[in-house]
Formats: C-alpha cells, sequence, structure tokens
C-alpha cells in the first residue's frame, strides 16, 4: 500500500517548520528521513515528524500535487494538517504498523 506515490509533510514540532516531499515509498523515505539519511534542509532543521500524507494514483499526480501545496500559503497547509491531524501526532506508526 506505501509502494504507491505519495505527497508527504514533515515538521520537527506542532506549528513548526514545515515540509513538503513527494515519493513513491512513502515508508522508505520516512525512515530515511528519520534516521538523518537525507541531507538538506530536512537535516538542517531536524524535520522528522510525518504529520501529514496524501497516497496517490501516480507519480504525474503525486508531483502535481507536491507543487500545488508548496504554492500554498502556510496558513492553508496548517489547516490541512488540523483537519488530518489535530495533534501534529508523528504518523511514522500508522504507516509501518
Amino acid at each position: 500500500m506505501y509502494k504507491s506515490p505519495a505527497v508527504y509533510i514533515l515538521t520537527n514540532r506542532c506549528q513548526g517548520t514545515l515540509y513538503i516531499g513527494v515519493t513513491s515509498n512513502l515508508i522508505q523515505r520516512i525512515w530515511q528521513h528519520k534516521n538523518h539519511q537525507v541531507a538538506g534542509f530536512t537535516q538542517r532543521y531536524k524535520l522528522n515528524h510525518l504529520v501529514y500524507f496524501e497516497l496517490l494514483d501516480d507519480m504525474y499526480t503525486a508531483i502535481s500535487r507536491e507543487k500545488q501545496l508548496k504554492n500554498w500559503k502556510r496558513a492553508w497547509k496548517i489547516q490541512l494538517i488540523e483537519q488530518a491531524n489535530p495533534q501534529w501526532q508523528d504518523l511514522w506508526q500508522d504507516i509501518c504498523g
């Protein structure tokens, strides 16, 4: 199920810095973030709490959705997260079982 294309949002704390990414394997990619194997922005700001994700049908749709979300205002992103995950809980355990 989680080897399908996905868009995800990471943070370091409730209403903290946000990162929006896209992947073809959500479990593997979040594991990489949690184990600091992804250099750059997420590593620098310690963004490893998965607070939102969407599974999509294909990579084209996933990339389009990622671009759409990246262009949203911060308030809209926070509202999206809080509708699905009001406590800003790390969803890692939900996706890996």
